[in-house]
Order: structure tokens, then sequence, then C-alpha cells
């Protein structure tokens, strides 16, 4: 099903090797084998710079036309007021992001914690000025905005972005040096969970417990929310993290198991009860 997307907030983790990669995968074959095994990435690493036009034509490239990138739009714009301020640089982001063709995803816009009701305006000139053909989500993690939602939702849905929904839920479940271990190595903000979808396609973020018996009910429900989602005609991302990068991909392959139950999904060509053994031969070219 094309609707649905499933992946991890990278590709390239090497810690992967030898469990949802074979062994001895070299870094270079690892976006060609992450895009071969799940269908979708977050792309943190252009938040932080901006990719040349030959490495965003390489990525292209080596995945399959299947495969979908949502680029995080770089902190110099997202984290700098005002955020509208930024037009050239954002019109620039977006055309080399437009290399990638039709491996482009939506484009992901985190805003700060500091980035209250006070910068809707803000955010609004920022939406007029985004092009209709580049689809975008946007990420908010001020509090009033989970406590009166309704003037965030009312633009998001006027300009057609969806609201990044996140799920904190299972970093902050089990003993107290375990909650403490994983919101060190995972700072994400506890925030309530707000399932509103603003268009036609939703975007979530599941923050995973690096023990799988803590993720599995909670999954559960996620198979259940995203399964309506999808027989209603919403186009779905899903992005697993984890504190401990190396479970993601697990995580990922039990979510898309528990939908399995509630829409029809081709099998994933990873399977983690059967990992690869053989390290894949180089190619020529």
């Amino acid at each position: 099903m094309e609707a649905f997307y499933i992946g991890c907030p990278m590709w390239g983790y090497k810690e992967w090797v030898g469990r949802f990669f074979p062994p001895r995968t070299p870094a270079s074959e690892f976006l060609r084998l992450y895009s071969r095994r799940l269908t979708t990435v977050e792309g943190n690493t252009t938040f932080y710079a901006l990719p040349s036009a030959e490495t965003v034509a390489r990525w292209r490239q080596e995945t399959p036309e299947t495969f979908r990138f949502c680029p995080k739009i770089s902190r110099d714009i997202s984290h700098t007021e005002p955020l509208d301020a930024h037009t050239a640089e954002t019109y620039h982001f977006i055309e080399r992001m437009r290399g990638l063709g039709s491996r482009l995803g939506p484009i992901f816009l985190q805003l700060p914690p500091a980035f209250g009701p006070d910068q809707l305006p803000q955010l609004h000139r920022f939406l007029e000025r985004w092009p209709e053909d580049v689809r975008l989500a946007v990420e908010v993690r001020h509090p009033t905005f989970f406590q009166e939602p309704q003037e965030l939702d009312a633009l998001l849905q006027r300009f057609r972005a969806a609201r990044v929904i996140m799920d904190t839920r299972p970093i902050r479940i089990g003993s107290r040096e375990e909650v403490q271990d994983m919101q060190k190595r995972e700072r994400k903000p506890n925030l309530p969970l707000h399932l509103a979808t603003t268009t036609d396609f939703a975007f979530v973020r599941y923050i995973g417990h690096p023990r799988m018996e803590v993720n599995a009910p909670l999954l559960a429900q996620w198979a259940h929310q995203l399964g309506q989602w999808l027989k209603q005609g919403v186009t779905v991302y899903v992005f697993c993290h984890c504190p401990y990068e190396e479970h993601s991909p697990f995580i990922c392959a039990e979510l898309y198991r528990q939908l399995q139950q509630h829409v029809s999904l081709p099998a994933l060509p990873w399977r983690p009860d059967a990992p690869d053994t053989t390290p894949e031969q180089p190619r020529l070219f």
C-alpha cells in the first residue's frame, strides 16, 4: 500500500550492521540497503547542514522509486526568529530537496519550544510563501498548542500542512533510573498526545522504549489508529525512534506486523526474525 510509509530518523547507524544490515556492510552501502528494508526516513542530517546537489542526486539514485525522504528544515531557518525572515534560505532549501524527485516526501519543520501562540503570525506568513506542490509537516513543542490547539490546527488545515504527532509515552515508562537514562539520551518534551490530522496525510514520530514488551501495547493502539486513517484515505508516515537506536528498525517491524492485522499490507522485505547472515557482494557500478 503506497499510502503507508515507515522508517527511522536516520539510515546510517553502525550498530545496525549484523542485525538490520548484513555483517561487514560498509557505510557506503547503508542508504541503499536501508531503502530496501524500510520505506521512508526522517532525514535529520539536513537539519544540521544543507547537502550538496551532488549528494542529493546520489541519494535519489541509491533508493527505489517507492522510497520517501522527509528532510528536516535547517535549524538556521526553524530556530532563528522571525521564522518568516528566511524566505530566500527556505526557497534554497526547497529547491535543493527537489533534487530528490519522486523520492521527496513531506518536508519537516520542527519549531523550538519557545515558538508559541504569539509567534503564529510568523508561521502564517511562512505558510503563505510555501509552494503548493511541496508538502509540509510542522512540529510544535510549546505547551499552549496542546492546551488550546484550535488556532494552530485551523492554520495548518488552511494551508494543507500536517501537524506532527509525537508520542513520547514509551520513554516515560520504567524504573526511575531507566526513565532518567532514556530521557538523557532522547531529549524529547513531555507533551500530551494530540491526534489531530489537519490534512490528507499524517506524520507520526513514535519515541520507542528499548524493551519491546513495553512498546507492544502502545503499538497495538497505534496500529488501530493508523488502520483507521488508512481506511479513510489518509497517507501515513511513521518514524520509530529509540534512545538506543539499534532497536528502532525492530520497533518499525513490530508496528508493521500489528498494522497488518488491520489493513492489507505487503510483507516488509526485511524480516527481523531472519536476519541476514551473508554480506552482500559489492557492486561494480
